[in-house]
Order: C-alpha cells, then structure tokens, then sequence
C-alpha cells in the first residue's frame, strides 16, 4: 500500500508505530484533537485481529456451529438432525474474503477520512540516542506511540525445528482438513481453534502443561473440559514436553505426566502457548525504553514509556491482549500524548470473551485474586440447571460463579460458563463498575426465560436456596 492523504514524514504531532487496531484508534484520536499524525505500517495493514486474530477465528467458529447443532438435536424428543462438511477449502476461502472486506473497510478505507494522518510503510525502529528511524530515514515527530502488537509464541522444545508445525494463522488457512490435531497450549486460543477443527471432523488432542484456561474460575476450567470430552476433544493436563518429532506422517509428542512417561500421536501439530509482544526488532534499548521478561513494553498508568514523550499500547505492553483494550488503551495514550489530558488506563471493569461453545466470559477478580487483594470474600455459584432459559433449551452445559466482599456484599467478579454466556457479561461489568452489591443486584427486574436472568439467581444464591424459588421469584 502506498502512502495516501495529505502530510508528510517532518515535524508530525505523534508518530504512530503500527497500523493495526491499536495504531489506527490512536491515529484517529490524535487527528481528532487537532494533532498531524505519520502512521507508520509494515505489512499486511489492519493487525492482528482483522487478519489474523479475531474475524477469522470467529468466522470459523460460527461456519463449523451448525454441524454441532446437528448432531446435539437429538436433546429434543422426537427431532433428528444432519449437517455435514462438504467443502472445507470453500469454508477457509469465505472466511478470507470476509477478512479481506473488512481489512479494506475499516482500515484501508477510513485512511482518507482523516487529512490529518498520512500513511507510510517501512519497518520503523529508534537508533542512536533515541532517534526514530523508518527505512533508513529520521522521522521529526513530537512524540511517538508504539503499537506494534504481538506475535505467536514459539515454545523452547527439543525437535520442534524439525517439525512442520502450524499457528493459528496458517492453521486457519490450511487448504485440506486433518485427520488429527494436536494442539499445544490450553489459553484462549488453544480452546477455540481445538474446538473449531473437532467440530469440522478432526480428532484433536489438547496438550497443556497446565490445563484449559489456567486463569479462568477452576469450576469453570473443570467444566469445559467436560463439555469437551462429550464432543470427544481429549484433553491430557500437567504434562511437561521432553521432545517432539515427525515420523511417518505423524507428530510425536514425547511428555511427561506425573512420573510415567507419555506419548502423544497426531498428523499435525498446532502451536497455541499464547502471543508475546512484538517488540524485538524496535531498538528499545537505544532509546532507553524498559520492558518486562517477555518483551513487553512497561508503561505509567498515563500509557507512558520509560522514556518522556514516548508512549505504548496495545499487544505490544503485553497485557490485556484484547482488540478493544488495545483500541481503549490507544486513545488514552493519543490524547495524552498530543493534549496533555493526564487519562489513567482503568481495566478493573474489562470484560473478557473466550468463544468456545459454552462460551466462557468474565469480568473483575476471581475467587483467588480478590483473597490475595484482602477481601474477606463470598461466592456464589449457580448451575445452569437452575436456569430456566437453559432448561427450556434443554441446554444446561455451564453455570456462573460471582464473587463478592463478604462485609460489604460488593461484587467484585463475575464469571459465565454458557452458551452465548458472553451476551451477558456486559452487565455484570457495569454492576461492577457502578459498585453494586449482590443485593442489589438481585433485586433488579431481569426479563424471564433469557441467559442473562442467570445473573440475577446467581446474586440470590449468596442467601438464598433459589431451588426454592418460584419462577420470577425475589
């Protein structure tokens, strides 16, 4: 792509280090309030998310859904279903053009509704005494933003150079379906991805060191993992790899679980142990920029660097790996940047979505963060056999945890396992940011027979037995 819209490479406002999700809210921003921008891009414009991330992933999730509908009718008396996979290259081509349509329409195309910000290519790093450098040429700008993102992690493991092994990008794009996969890494995107290529037909193998979802609820964690094993994903938790290798069109896993050692077989070999900042080709040393064990660039609550003038956000500070709070975190650190405006980055409120079916979603702290926060703490739990939508449904695969102060009764986290549990987490993240307590909550009128009503038994269980209660009832 080449440069467009008005303005020039000298004398910028903010320079903006990567054109993804984060590169773009903070362009706009700046541009918003006055300011000239350079956004800066190198590769494929957009960023993770549209590309590669996000839309793809979601894209398959909802294309495999119906093969998986199918086959649970049965749930229902007298009902008898069939779905099946046709065309898989079909399938990976559609989910391309849409990430393709959407790349162009919120990215390419917003490009020349902002006069304010011009576009250049070129890997962008700081030389000597801090000086930002794009292919060889010093850039004049006041200040400087970093939004480069993250890339996969590639474990440390004896053989794995020797292995053709996939990511998520090229596991998305692969143009035949395998018969077997086993997926390295139980994190978010492990779940997804695992569950997307079981749904399609492949017989998929979830290895973990240490479970699915270590930072989830561990009721929540367990429960998945049922779910799991009902749709046949086999998941083998707390090995520790020793070496892998590819023989006779198979990927050996050689582990160890316990004291006893363990041998994992499969035709390919997906690497799902998280994303790392994509940091290393910056020169943050030269520009005095500190970052942490991982690569991530360590900022103030003012989305700061080390070094005055030079702010970060996004992927890149290696927390909350999320698009919005990647776009939230970006606006912060513009306005800051260019209006002095002294906005702190606030995540206490920050929902989180992991779209596997039941879908997992939560807000605020678990049991175990708020006990080591202080908090004398209460829970409750709810199974979603108390929830009357999903007993109509006939659909009780979860159940929603909440945790609260126990001398104030405010709540504190909120945590769903349920099918499109993620349409509710939403109010949960407002409760909490309003500072309401479980009785509160509790009190409130939910609509009935919809998932969200969970919310309202869930605050009732705190005292209450609500297998109890009539319907409505409290």
């Amino acid at each position: 792509m080449k440069d467009c819209c008005k303005g020039g490479t000298g004398g910028v406002d903010l320079a903006v280090i990567g054109a993804g999700s984060a590169g773009f809210s903070a362009a706009i921003t700046a541009a918003e309030a006055g300011a000239n921008v350079l956004l800066i891009g190198d590769g494929t414009i957009g960023g993770t998310c549209v590309n590669v991330g996000c839309v793809p992933s979601k894209a398959m999730i909802r294309a495999v859904e119906p093969l998986h509908v199918a086959r649970a009718a049965t749930r229902f008396d007298g009902i008898a279903a069939e779905a099946r996979l046709t065309d898989w290259p079909a399938m990976v081509a559609q989910k391309q053009a849409l990430v393709e349509e959407l790349r162009a329409a919120k990215y390419t195309d917003v490009l020349p509704s902002h006069p304010r910000v011009s576009y250049r290519e070129g890997a962008a790093s700081f030389g000597e005494g801090g000086a930002l450098m794009v292919a060889g040429e010093r850039i004049a700008a006041a200040k400087v933003l970093i939004a480069t993102g993250s890339r996969p992690h590639v474990p440390t493991l004896k053989g794995l150079d020797r292995v053709d092994w996939l990511d998520s990008t090229s596991a998305l794009a692969l143009p035949a379906l395998p018969r077997s996969l086993m997926v390295m890494g139980g994190g978010f995107i492990g779940v997804e991805l695992a569950q997307i290529f079981a749904r399609a037909g492949a017989r998929v193998t979830i290895v973990t060191r240490h479970g699915l979802l270590p930072g989830a609820e561990p009721e929540i964690s367990a429960a998945l993992a049922g779910c799991f094993a009902d749709e046949g994903i086999e998941v083998l938790s707390g090995l520790a790899y020793e070496r892998v290798a590819e023989t006779g069109g198979q990927v050996v896993l050689h582990a160890r679980e316990g004291g006893a050692t363990r041998v994992v077989t499969a035709e390919r070999l997906l690497l799902a142990t998280g994303r790392v900042p994509a940091t290393e080709r910056l020169g943050l040393a030269a520009a005095g920029i500190e970052t942490d064990s991982r690569g991530g660039i360590l900022t103030d609550a003012q989305m700061q660097t080390s070094r005055p003038g030079i702010y970060a956000a996004g992927d890149v500070t290696g927390r909350d790996q999320f698009v919005y709070m990647a776009a939230y975190g970006a606006k912060i650190a513009a306005l800051n940047a260019v209006t002095g405006a002294g906005l702190s980055y606030d995540n206490s409120a920050m929902p989180a979505v992991v779209f596997s079916d039941p879908q997992v979603a939560s807000v605020g702290l678990t049991e175990a963060r708020a006990r080591a926060a202080g908090h004398d703490v209460a829970t409750s739990l709810l199974p979603l056999t108390h929830l009357p939508r999903a007993l109509a449904a006939r659909d009780t695969r979860g159940l929603i945890k909440l945790v609260a102060d126990a001398d104030t009764k405010r709540l504190l986290g909120a945590h769903i396992l349920a099918p499109e549990g993620a349409d509710s987490i939403q109010t949960a993240a407002m409760a909490i940011a309003s500072g309401m307590t479980y009785e509160a909550l509790g009190a409130m009128i939910f609509p009935y027979l919809t998932n969200v009503e969970g919310l309202k038994l869930a605050a009732q269980t705190f005292e209450k037995d609500v297998a109890t209660l009539s319907c409505c009832a409290g």
